[in-house]
């Protein structure tokens, strides 16, 4: 049977070739672990480590040492938000985040909750926009953290990520923001932008599965979360266990991949999507979720009236 047309790039992208032989070595030749400081087998796993460190940084616009390798996305949003919502002693802290996050931030607001935090979360209008204005009157002395995606993984969505650090910078508030759906889509600038914490994710972009990052931007002890998992103190301190060489090693190859292909991957996806776009929104009772033009090149979110979305 014909297998069908892959429309869920936004939930996982197939890995890239090249990708695929930059981890080959790292299953079975150079198998040792980067915590091995004591033979060459640690040596060489280490310096792949860190070359692929340099790589995703390069990718976001930060420094090498600012890159915390995790399992996924998930758990960078979990280390971030309980991190730091831990660094302040739950009980009474702020935080502010919006009703369309992804799951994951969403899960997490509600666990904070339990352990004594207060979360705001801010609506958006028709088109998934939030306020700016909102966001800077929901501010207040206990807000410790604001928590806003870059781009969403439903409509795509773009967040206006550089006014949001602005008025958390104005506040002396962390800023902490999944970019999962951003990173290696759209330019990221972690510094540029005024981002103190993101999270992101290797299979978003051709990269593996099981393998991600949290930028953690080095200065002021409020933008540093508490670790959530002990055990030998690895990646600063921020993450312990075992690093995954080969899927760090492919998610730095990825990251290189984007730095060299997203311009012109961008124009033809663009191109791609308004020929989609042309054809469905001729059908009649057909409508466009989100933003018309404030989204990701690579999202096309369509409603048609009288018809169930998982059947269709």
């Amino acid at each position: 049977m014909q297998r069908p047309v892959y429309f869920d790039n936004a939930s996982t992208t197939p890995m890239d070739p090249s990708v695929f032989e930059a981890m080959r070595p790292w299953f079975m030749e150079c198998f040792g672990n980067a915590a091995s400081g004591t033979h060459l087998y640690g040596w060489e796993a280490r310096d792949a480590v860190e070359e692929a460190r340099g790589q995703v940084a390069a990718l976001i616009g930060a420094r090498a040492n600012e890159v915390v390798f995790t399992g996924g996305a998930t758990e960078s949003v979990n280390l971030a938000m309980k991190g730091v919502a831990e660094r302040h002693g739950f009980r009474g802290v702020h935080i502010v985040t919006c009703v369309t996050e992804h799951r994951a931030v969403l899960d997490v607001s509600a666990h904070l909750e339990r352990m004594g935090c207060e979360v705001s979360r801010l609506e958006v209008d028709g088109m998934g926009c939030i306020d700016l204005g909102a966001l800077e009157a929901v501010i207040r002395p206990e807000t410790k953290l604001v928590a806003l995606m870059f781009a969403n993984n439903e409509t795509g969505v773009l967040h206006p990520v550089q006014e949001v650090a602005e008025i958390t910078g104005r506040h002396g508030i962390p800023f902490f923001c999944d970019a999962t759906q951003a990173v290696g889509k759209v330019d990221v600038d972690a510094y540029g932008f005024g981002i103190d914490l993101m999270a992101f994710s290797a299979h978003k972009f051709h990269g593996p599965k099981g393998v991600g990052a949290l930028f953690v931007r080095k200065g002021a002890d409020r933008t540093k979360p508490v670790a959530q998992m002990d055990g030998g103190r690895h990646e600063r301190g921020y993450r312990s266990g075992t690093l995954n060489v080969p899927g760090i090693v492919g998610m730095g190859a990825a990251a290189g991949l984007c730095r060299r292909l997203m311009p012109v991957e961008r124009e033809r996806i663009l191109g791609l999507r308004g020929l989609l776009e042309g054809r469905l929104l001729g059908i009649p009772g057909s409508r466009l979720n989100g933003h018309p033009t404030q989204r990701l090149h690579n999202v096309s979110n369509l409603c048609f009236e009288g018809v169930d979305g998982k059947s269709i």
